[in-house]
């Protein structure tokens, strides 16, 4: 498959924002706290360090993190030119926002490729996991357990297009935005900060911002890819 030849209106590109499923290791219970330290210690050995230490970290582990927000960007064309949209599914409930984009995917985008950035890896099972964590019945887009790598050629990510076989090495959507002279979309917050703007600043509208600029980011970066200008 070539993804020049994919229709460019038939690829739901999406990122998503997750922090810890708790502001502090200590609101953790008794549990959770003795299994979130057995998980990491191998980095608490590397780096000297103790488990509450590195609790920042927890957004990346489904099991420990929860959905704030998902935002997806779909491509329509209006007369001769391509226009972009942008919606977003946020809040603090994270099982509304699950499943309302649940309800888009088997509703309105069932036959739809998905594109994120690094989406093999963290984006499409992340989601996948805090749907069976929260009951909701896998859509068949995100539904691929068991099946063969030809049958998820649906699930796009410009991480690995870009790496062309080669998997010795992480490409951020930052420095692949630079690479192909598209605007930084890091330019207030990075995922870093995510946790911190959520739990302490209380401001999940820059969130939303934040994530709804990687999604139009890894539209002009999926552009490039195919040998076209960004929009």
């Amino acid at each position: 498959m070539q993804i020049r030849d994919i229709a460019l209106d038939k690829i739901l590109f999406l990122d998503i924002e997750t922090v810890p499923i708790c502001a502090d290791f200590a609101d953790l219970d008794e549990r959770g706290q003795a299994l979130w330290t057995k998980k990491t210690e191998r980095w608490q050995h590397t780096e000297q360090t103790d488990a509450e230490a590195i609790y920042n970290r927890a957004a990346i582990f489904a099991e420990f993190a929860k959905v704030v927000c998902i935002s997806v960007g779909l491509v329509v064309k209006k007369q001769d030119d391509w226009v972009v949209r942008i919606k977003s599914f946020y809040g603090d409930d994270e099982k509304s926002i699950l499943q309302d984009f649940a309800y888009l995917l088997e509703n309105k985008c069932h036959n739809y490729y998905l594109c994120a950035h690094n989406g093999k890896e963290f984006d499409y099972p992340f989601l996948s996991r805090r749907m069976l964590v929260q009951g909701i019945t896998l859509p068949n887009n995100l539904n691929v357990q068991g099946k063969k790598p030809w049958e998820t050629e649906h699930l796009l990510d410009t991480m690995h297009l870009w790496r062309f076989g080669d998997h010795k090495n992480y490409t951020s959507l930052d420095l692949l935005a630079y690479t192909f002279g598209i605007e930084t979309p890091k330019s207030d917050i990075s995922g870093a900060d995510v946790a911190r703007v959520y739990y302490q600043e209380q401001d999940l509208a820059r969130i939303v911002r934040y994530c709804e600029k990687d999604v139009l980011t890894i539209m002009q970066i999926f552009r490039k890819m195919c040998g076209h200008s960004p929009f």
